[in-house]
């Protein structure tokens, strides 16, 4: 009985020195005050309000500092970044010194675009031969659909074919299209001999995000945070654009493109949903 008492009493004193250290926040809090920044908490849940609450502690003591210092707390003390664990951004420079303005993949637009249109000139080939094979098998025209939608993949290849010329694929991203590709055009084949009424709201949609990121691509061009360079060539003859045409003339054009692609998708849909095969309503053609 004296025995567990002892027991007892030396757990209770070693928890005693141990839980001000691992089960109190305030020498959380000084920590994070010298090496942690302001995050914004707008959107952010219940880790971000606690390490916001932390942040809090460490200004509070920074206040201290001041008026203890006599205040005027540097520039340095008081900047702010953007991310949330308080890691500066990585800085990337061109050749010459310069500034590169895609610092990762999700904001190099023009890589971002390359990479889509790999995966979205899928549709229209798989589609336009499905179409073209069940003319073949049961003698019948198709409306004018099957040279709609290889038409819609060879403009979805020549978006590739003019982005090629902005932006350089990494070799990762080039063993990214292999796999993606495949998965994607055997998933979509599958699909479409199941239900076409299915696969094409599916491209609809897919389209839909296309125009928001180019949206998103003419943001970054307008605010200057992309260079806006010349139009390659290649578009040019393509989209019989002005010799003077800059890369917000192409992306501008590619998202009429992926407008018109989403219209023509959804509208194939609708027919398949009406119980109606797409033989028996008149392809859009004639715009590209």
């Amino acid at each position: 009985m004296m025995m567990s008492r002892g027991y007892t009493r030396l757990a209770s004193s070693m928890f005693t020195m141990v839980s001000p250290r691992f089960f109190s926040t305030a020498a959380t809090r000084g920590v994070l005050s010298n090496d942690m920044v302001k995050a914004p908490a707008v959107g952010l849940g219940v880790r971000c309000r606690s390490s916001m609450a932390a942040i809090g502690g460490g200004d509070k003591e920074k206040e201290k500092k001041q008026a203890v210092g006599g205040g005027g707390g540097s520039a340095k003390d008081d900047k702010e970044i953007v991310s949330y664990w308080g890691l500066d951004p990585t800085k990337v420079s061109k050749e010459d010194g310069s500034p590169w303005k895609w610092t990762c993949f999700r904001r190099r637009y023009g890589c971002r675009a390359m990479m889509l249109e790999t995966v979205a000139a899928v549709p229209g080939m798989v589609g336009g031969m499905l179409l073209h094979c069940k003319s073949l098998r049961r003698f019948e025209h198709s409306g004018g659909w099957i040279k709609a939608l290889l038409e819609e993949a060879e403009n979805e290849r020549m978006h590739l074919m003019t982005f090629m010329e902005v932006s350089d694929p990494r070799w990762y991203e080039r063993a990214l299209v292999f796999s993606v590709q495949g998965v994607f055009f055997n998933a979509y084949f599958l699909g479409y001999i199941i239900s076409p009424k299915f696969a094409h709201r599916v491209v609809g949609y897919l389209e839909e995000e296309a125009i928001h990121s180019y949206t998103e691509f003419l943001k970054e061009l307008d605010n200057g945070n992309i260079e806006n360079v010349p139009a390659p060539p290649i578009a040019i003859d393509y989209w019989r654009l002005s010799p003077n045409s800059t890369l917000r003339d192409v992306v501008l054009a590619v998202r009429a493109d992926e407008a018109h692609h989403r219209d023509v998708n959804h509208f194939a849909s609708d027919i398949h949903y009406q119980g109606r095969q797409l033989k028996e309503a008149p392809a859009p053609l004639g715009y590209h």
